[in-house]
């Protein structure tokens, strides 16, 4: 069920309530100081003034005797303002500590959300949207403290002193101002509930047009050479459209509650004006007492003037923080149990055992799997071959558990793999994918990346073992290459090489290689077969390749169709079945 855009906010405040609780001292500090400063700056002086104007107005005070008769008030003055700067400064600290320690957390927070999300779920969403979400969810705590601090405390102190301190004075105007206090704070406060679902439609369309433009950025070279740049700026038009439409809604709402504040405050002001001429003649206040009265409300409707404004920032940040507070919100599609022990791979056998699995993201569920079982041996050497569709890749991705299996179960040397954690999983399978995915980083760091710790002869040899060293002796700055975005900087056939070097070095038992030849060309997948015979050797591996060539020295090549293993045998055998297998070998030697 869709969330509201209330309850959304109830969650994102809960986020950010239990990162500043854990940093409870500074954000105590940040209350107090706030109201220190209010207190001191905006009141305190204004009372010591009116004690000043009382004392005028009780007679003439001698030349001589002016220090002795107001020298009390000076130094409550002088210790007044030391006091406000003091607070002033120890807010400033308070504010700027707690947002760095927030958005160390709040950054965490959602960097370990989305990187231990399951594929499904980073399939479905554009990785520009993802990373404009998190910015905004950080910046929006900023923006909220912020006006927690320097309006929101101040305000409400504001209020808390007027009545305490002319209460006990003018008790029939503290009484006329509480009530419109209230009407107006009742009036903002629905206005704010109506701009709230705007302020979600709008962040929303913001993340959906940087995604937009992510996408089109990162694809931009199919973009120039299909000449579609028109097409793109269509797309991009049409939603930035409605961030201009949702925006400009916004701002009609805003400004129509700043209307209905500056009335309220007119009439406010109103008031204190009949008050002030004939406050002393009605009811005997005294002049001193006036002056605080007109500063004390002076002051407090200059920040319920400004309320608007902040009520527009709070509603905005908390729009900003929506889409995110959602997916921190959204449970994991593949998640660890609570005891999940540490896989331990001694032999490397994998077994699928009454393996049924279907897409469920989809308009209608669609069945990859039903009832599927198969057995690989430790050690041995297995290709998976089959058209498009078949489901070969998807029993990698089942087996690396980037997605869960809906019955059945799927064990490695007997450990069932719901039961162990992914990390442990996934170290233990080398996985060379169709695509290699580089990092923008140094090529000796992408050979290392799943084993940090390795010296650079390790890399370097890795690398002589997958026929890299090849071009990236070539190479400016040799294994300090920075290969690019996504490895941009390379061939495919260069990419996959780094790729299969990472695999070599990472010494896993359980290999698996998704169409890791697909990109090179015939001479260098020549020498990578070498390489990858003795990866292979005393390993567990699974071969996805539609080049047929791949897999026909393997110890077992099983057929896919639809999900069922239509043919299981060696090369030699399957040929001479004259099946399937045989067909397709047929039509990539060319051979009657």
């Amino acid at each position: 069920m869709k969330k509201t855009a209330g309850s959304v906010t109830k969650r994102t405040i809960y986020y950010y309530g239990k990162v500043t609780l854990k940093h409870w001292p500074y954000f105590l500090l940040d209350v107090i100081t706030s109201t220190g400063f209010a207190f001191f700056l905006a009141f305190g002086n204004p009372w010591i003034i009116a004690r000043i104007v009382d004392r005028i107005g009780e007679g003439y005070v001698p030349a001589d005797q002016v220090l002795s008769v107001f020298g009390v008030d000076i130094l409550l003055l002088i210790l007044c303002n030391v006091l406000g700067q003091i607070c002033s400064k120890l807010q400033d600290y308070s504010l700027w500590k707690l947002q760095i320690l927030a958005y160390y957390d709040l950054s965490t927070l959602c960097f370990d959300t989305l990187s231990n999300q399951s594929m499904t779920f980073h399939n479905n969403r554009f990785g520009g949207s993802l990373v404009s979400q998190t910015g905004k969810f950080t910046d929006a705590y900023n923006q909220l403290l912020n006006s927690l601090t320097y309006s929101v405390i101040p305000t409400v102190a504001a209020v808390c002193f007027i009545i305490a301190i002319l209460l006990p004075v003018v008790p029939l105007y503290v009484l006329i101002l509480a009530i419109f206090l209230l009407v107006y704070v009742f009036v903002v406060y629905r206005i704010f509930k109506r701009l709230q679902k705007l302020n979600a439609k709008t962040a929303g369309a913001q993340n959906r047009l940087s995604g937009e433009i992510s996408d089109s950025i990162t694809n931009i070279l199919a973009v120039k050479t299909s000449g579609r740049e028109q097409y793109e700026r269509d797309l991009f038009e049409k939603i930035n459209k409605e961030v201009y439409e949702t925006d400009s809604k916004r701002m009609r709402g805003s400004l129509f509650s700043g209307a209905v504040a500056s009335s309220m405050i007119v009439a406010i002001m109103a008031i204190l004006t009949f008050f002030l001429v004939g406050g002393n003649a009605w009811f005997g206040i005294t002049p001193g007492t006036l002056v605080m009265m007109f500063s004390y409300t002076n002051n407090l409707t200059m920040r319920f003037n400004m309320l608007t404004s902040i009520m527009q920032t709070i509603n905005r940040a908390f729009g900003d923080a929506h889409d995110m507070t959602v997916i921190l919100d959204e449970p994991r599609l593949v998640d660890d149990k609570e005891d999940a022990a540490e896989l331990v791979v001694s032999k490397g056998e994998i077994s699928f055992e009454n393996l049924s699995f279907w897409y469920t993201d989809a308009q209608a569920p669609t069945t990859v799997f039903k009832d599927f079982n198969l057995t690989i041996p430790a050690g041995q050497r297995i290709g998976l071959v089959g058209k498009s569709g078949s489901g070969k890749t998807t029993l990698t991705r089942l087996l690396l558990r980037l997605v869960d299996i809906q019955e059945g179960r799927i064990l490695v040397d007997g450990q069932e793999i719901s039961d162990v954690t992914q990390t442990s999983l996934r170290r233990q399978i080398a996985y060379v994918p169709q695509e290699p995915l580089l990092f923008h980083r140094t090529i000796a760091e992408n050979i290392a990346y799943g084993r940090p710790d390795a010296t650079f002869e390790e890399i370097k040899q890795a690398a002589i073992d997958a026929n890299a060293m090849e071009f990236i002796e070539q190479l400016p700055d040799g294994f300090e290459t920075i290969t690019g975005e996504r490895g941009v900087k390379l061939s495919g056939g260069q990419r996959q090489r780094i790729a299969i070097a990472r695999a070599i070095l990472t010494g896993a038992p359980i290999l698996v290689l998704d169409e890791a030849t697909s990109a090179l060309d015939s001479e260098s997948e020549q020498l990578i077969q070498s390489a990858l015979q003795n990866l292979m050797k005393d390993r567990t591996a699974i071969v996805i390749a539609h080049r047929l060539s791949t897999v026909a020295s393997l110890d077992r090549i099983v057929v896919l169709k639809n999900g069922e293993i239509t043919e299981d045998g060696v090369h030699r055998e399957l040929i001479e079945k004259n099946g399937e297998y045989a067909d397709l070998w047929s039509r990539q030697t060319r051979r009657p």
